[in-house]
C-alpha cells in the first residue's frame, strides 16, 4: 500500500468490546432464567410429578442463586423421599385406619388425611375414618369440616358420640356451641 493510499483510508480504531458484567450473587437481572427454571420446578412438585421435578431440581442446582440454592436441596430431597415411598397395601380398612393414625400423630396431617380418604373411597360409611378426619380437622382448626365430619360418624355409630365427649384431641372444639350441641342433643 502506498503513502498516498494508507492517509486516504479511513483510520480505524479498535475497540475492545464491551464488557460483559457477570450478576452477582445479590443481583437477579443476570438469574431471571435461573428463578423461571426454580418456579417451573415448584410447580411441578407441586402437580406430583417427583421424577421430572427432580430432574429440573439437579439440573437447576449447579447454577442456582444463593438465594435459591438451599430450597432446592430441599426440594430434592423430598422429591427423592416420595420417589422412594413404597406401595402401601393393607389386609383391611382397620389396618389402613391405624396406618393413618400413626400419620396424624406424628404430624404428617395432609398424609393422614389423604389416607382416611382413601379408607373412605372404598368403604363410604366406615365411621372411624369420618372420626379420623373430624380429629384431623380439630386438630387444624378447620371447626365446620370437623363438625360434619363428626356428625357424619356419629350417625354411622352412635357410640362415637360417648368417645368424642372423652377425648383430648377435640379440645380446640369444646368453646363451639354447634360442637355441645352434638355432643349432648337434647332428648325430647
Amino acid at each position: 500500500m502506498t503513502q498516498e493510499a494508507r492517509s486516504a483510508a479511513p483510520s480505524r480504531k479498535k475497540t475492545p468490546p464491551p464488557a460483559v458484567k457477570k450478576p452477582d450473587s445479590h443481583s437477579t437481572t443476570g438469574a431471571a432464567p435461573s428463578f423461571q427454571h426454580y418456579q417451573a420446578a415448584v410447580q411441578l412438585l407441586q402437580q406430583g410429578k417427583y421424577e421430572r421435578a427432580l430432574a429440573a431440581f439437579e439440573k437447576l442446582l449447579p447454577t442456582a442463586p444463593a438465594e435459591i440454592r438451599e430450597r432446592c436441596k430441599m426440594y430434592i430431597s423430598t422429591c427423592q423421599r416420595q420417589l422412594e415411598k413404597p406401595n402401601l397395601t393393607f389386609a383391611t380398612p382397620e389396618e389402613h385406619y391405624d396406618y393413618a393414625v400413626s400419620q396424624l400423630n406424628t404430624g404428617y396431617y395432609e398424609e393422614a388425611r389423604d389416607q382416611f380418604n382413601n379408607i373412605l373411597s372404598g368403604h363410604p360409611n366406615a365411621d372411624y375414618a369420618f372420626y379420623g378426619l373430624a380429629v384431623l380437622d380439630a386438630i387444624t382448626g378447620q371447626s365446620q369440616d370437623c363438625l360434619a365430619n363428626l356428625a357424619r360418624s356419629i350417625e354411622l355409630n352412635p357410640r362415637n358420640r360417648l368417645q368424642a365427649r372423652v377425648d383430648n384431641d377435640f379440645q380446640t372444639m369444646v368453646d363451639d356451641p354447634r360442637f355441645t350441641e352434638l355432643l349432648y342433643p337434647e332428648i325430647p
